[in-house]
Formats: structure tokens, sequence, C-alpha cells
């Protein structure tokens, strides 16, 4: 790629990044998202999708990698979960909505994230695909379903201190024994890493525990409460599907995983439960996970 071609390439990158990054923000800030739907009125999710097919088609220009086989990839990927929401009953924990969380998570986990986003590969690949399912999700749960209680908002609430550190303080004496125990985990700091904290922690924040907070929690969880009709059903229910999610991880299959996201899944639910948002959740998320990054070793 010559100097000029590598530039517009890497322009491209930053503005796919930035725009994505930028719409998972702010529908995060509060009455964003009815303040949108007010102007836009009912198309305002199908808006949102053809805002994220540009900023594809802006990536795949720039960088020289569009094609019709991705951007045919990309719009069904976009516009075919809002279809079938379109025609879902409405209220919230239908088959499909079941069925396009589903659908999300699996080309997320399993999906062709190198082959969609090639430049400039690495894990910006996978970072991107995250961030557009996100983005799809909103489009699709909170723009087009109007889904309540989502606690999709960067807020602060009374007692979230207490409800926080009560959770990590469990985690911590529950699953790090438990881990060293089934020597899942070994008790090894890397103090020469920890230069790198702060981007590592907002990076693990947004691109894993935000994400995964969304679709387990504020998703999966109050779906499953809703159709069981029992708050207990759904967290419990959640947090069991939330630790087989990891089941390949590292190696297939991976149980002592299973075993322990399943128990660090009923705290977040309990934290999203108690605070009814999944930025209190994604704290604790993304705490556990840097804390293991930072502290120990999976051997």
């Amino acid at each position: 790629m010559h100097g000029s071609a590598h530039g517009r390439a890497f322009v491209a990158t930053i503005l796919a990044f930035s725009f994505l990054l930028a719409a998972m923000l702010l529908f995060a800030a509060r009455s964003i998202p009815d303040r949108i739907a007010t102007i836009a009125g009912p198309a305002s999710g199908w808006l949102l999708a053809v805002i994220l097919f540009f900023i594809f088609l802006v990536y795949g220009l720039g960088t020289g990698t569009a094609s019709f086989a991705r951007l045919g990839a990309v719009a069904a990927f976009i516009f075919l979960p809002l279809a079938l929401l379109s025609g879902a009953p409405s209220a919230s924990g239908s088959w499909q909505d079941l069925f396009i969380l589903v659908a999300i998570w699996v080309i997320v986990k399993f999906g062709p994230s190198h082959w969609l986003w090639p430049y400039p590969g690495g894990r910006l690949a996978y970072i991107f695909t995250v961030m557009l399912a996100v983005n799809i999700a909103i489009a699709g749960f909170i723009l087009l379903r109007h889904t309540k209680d989502i606690g999709y908002t960067i807020a602060w609430g009374s007692n979230w201190s207490l409800y926080i550190l009560g959770a990590l303080l469990l985690i911590a004496c529950i699953v790090i024994p438990l881990g060293l125990k089934l020597h899942f985990l070994s008790y090894s700091p890397h103090l020469s890493q920890w230069k790198s904290f702060l981007p590592l922690s907002v990076a693990i924040f947004f691109f894993t525990a935000w994400p995964e907070e969304l679709l387990f929690r504020g998703l999966l969880q109050n779906f499953l409460s809703r159709a069981c009709n029992n708050n207990s059903a759904g967290w419990i229910t959640a947090s069991i599907l939330f630790g087989f999610s990891h089941i390949s991880n590292m190696h297939f299959p991976n149980w002592r995983y299973v075993l322990l996201a399943t128990i660090a899944g009923l705290f977040y639910g309990w934290t999203w439960r108690k605070t009814g948002s999944i930025f209190a959740s994604a704290i604790v998320h993304a705490s556990v996970d840097i804390l293991w990054h930072f502290l120990f070793l999976t051997p």
C-alpha cells in the first residue's frame, strides 16, 4: 500500500472507529434515545441502521477493501435483525428478541471479523465487530422495540458504591479461592505491565464488559425475567447462559471457565438488578477482568 493510500486507509479507519464508539456513548446519555425517537419517530432505529452501513461503506472505500460480498454481509448483519424485530409482538421477550440476541452473539463470537475488517488487522477487527453489534442492538432494541429497563445509561445512583464493592468483594472471596483450587488461576502479578493499566482498563470496560453486560444483563436477563414472570429465574438462567458462553474460551470444553463465569455472572446480574444499570454491572465485570489480567495467570 502506497503512502497516500495508507494515509487514506488510516483516516477511514479512525473515522469508522470514532463514529461507532461515539454512537455507543451518545445513546448512553440520559434521555438521548427518547429525544431522537421524538425527532425521528418510529424510523429512528432504521435511520441508525443506515448510518451504520454508511460508516462501513466509508471504511471499505477508504481502506480499499470494499467488495459486494463484504457490503452484502454487513447489510444483512445490520438490517435483517431490524426486519425481524419489526414484526415482533409489542411485549419484550418474544422469540424474535431472543433469536436476534443469539444471532448477534454468534456473529460476534464466531463470525468472520478479520474478513469484514481486514485493515489494519489484528485485535481491532474484533473490536469493530463488537462496536457494530452494540449499535445494532441499540437500533433494534432501544430505538425500534423501545425495550424497557435495559439500563443503557452512564450515570450514578445512591448506594451504587456499596453494591459494586460488595459484589467485587464476594466474587473475590469465592472465585479466587475456587479458581486456585481448580488450577484455573495461579497468582502471578505482572508488575512490568502496570504502565498499560489505564488504556487497557478503558478497553476492557468499553469493548468487553459494556457489550457483554448489555447482551446478558440489560437484554437477556431482562427478557428472561419478563418471559418467566420471575426475576430470580431470569437472573439465574441468564447467569448460567453467560457461563456457558465461555465454554470454548482457551479450549473446548472449558468447564472450569463455565463454572467460574457463571458464579461471576450471578454477581453481575445481582448488581444490574439492584442498580438498574449496565454501567454498574460493567464496572464490576471490568474490574474482575482487569484484576485477573494483572494479578493472575491462567495455565
